[in-house]
């Protein structure tokens, strides 16, 4: 490790475990705060999986190097005329277990202010001190989309099997730079496999909470990663956003014309993308299985049947 890297975090000690029962390393999943969190999916991300599983932190990043106070000042409490607290700004590498206990490594906290390139180096250097087979970094933009139809999730990356099963977008894009996307590309050059998921959010409630993007992007690392993430909680908050947003839907006429402008924008947009992509999976559908998984399952459903068919059956003592 460089210099630069023994300023930049601080590994804990001793060292949690990161490797599982599984062949391969670990999935990597970044979710930095403060850029491209619309409906404060990416923040939500990290918070939930903190909340609902088992981790434990495994190396700190120094915010004094990263961070710059005066964009990202910290809410301070005074009470009875004395300073109580101040919230803490924590970038942190963790190692995470899923409900199978499956581990996966996630970096979450603020984006970076400062130093970019030195912060994305020691990234680097963590995934391949730690076997990182995967990283997946996580945005989420606010689109021209309607609440009123499925999710969608746009994936980028030079990772085949992680962008097999995602919709991805066949363009030149310009968009403004993060440190995630600075870290993409320094993986990328480095020979590692990356790739990013876009959640697409309506506009007019990227401001607010939106658990159904939490939810969309987390069902799709869960599926690209293999991980059992817990998903019930933010089911049924999404379920609940989606009430209160149709019944305001169902009150304002002038609501209705602009979601059903939205509709028609993305019912064409989506059907044009399978005409080119007739054999991709789109938003609200489910994958279908090939036909030796279809075959695999009948033997499996033949060989359950002769083994009932066994056990059943009892041979007759003779008189």
């Amino acid at each position: 490790m460089s210099d630069n890297n023994d300023r930049m975090y601080e590994l804990e000690y001793p060292s949690p475990e990161v490797s599982g029962q599984t062949a391969g390393g670990p999935t990597l999943i970044v979710a930095l705060q403060g850029y491209a969190d619309a409906g404060h999916a990416v923040e939500s991300s990290s918070s939930h999986l903190m909340d609902a599983l088992d981790h434990r932190l495994i190396a700190s990043f120094n915010n004094d190097e990263l961070i710059d106070y005066r964009s990202r000042r910290p809410v301070v409490v005074i009470e009875h005329n004395e300073v109580t607290s101040m919230d803490e700004l924590n970038l942190g590498l963790h190692v995470v277990r899923d409900n199978d206990n499956k581990p996966f490594l996630m970096l979450s906290g603020p984006e970076p202010d400062l130093r970019w390139g030195d912060f994305s180096n020691a990234v680097v250097d963590l995934v391949e001190k730690f076997g990182v087979e995967n990283t997946i970094c996580l945005y989420a933009a606010p689109m021209t989309v309607p609440h009123t139809r499925p999710t969608v999730v746009t994936a980028h990356g030079n990772s085949t099997d992680r962008l097999k099963d995602q919709v991805s977008l066949d363009t030149r894009m310009t968009v403004p730079g993060s440190a995630s996307l600075m870290l993409e590309k320094l993986l990328k050059d480095k020979g590692k496999n990356v790739s990013g998921y876009t959640v697409h959010v309506p506009h007019y409630v990227s401001a607010s909470p939106y658990p159904a993007a939490t939810l969309k992007l987390l069902q799709s690392i869960a599926d690209s990663a293999d991980l059992n993430l817990p998903l019930l909680a933010l089911e049924r908050d999404a379920e609940k956003v989606h009430r209160q947003l149709m019944e305001q839907t169902e009150e304002s006429s002038e609501i209705q014309r602009v979601v059903g402008a939205l509709e028609q924008q993305y019912d064409s947009e989506l059907e044009r993308y399978r005409n080119r992509h007739p054999q991709a999976v789109m938003p609200g559908e489910s994958e279908l299985p090939s036909g030796d998984e279809i075959g695999a399952e009948f033997e499996k459903f033949l060989a359950d049947l002769d083994d009932q068919g066994g056990s059943d059956h009892k041979e007759t003592p003779e008189a």
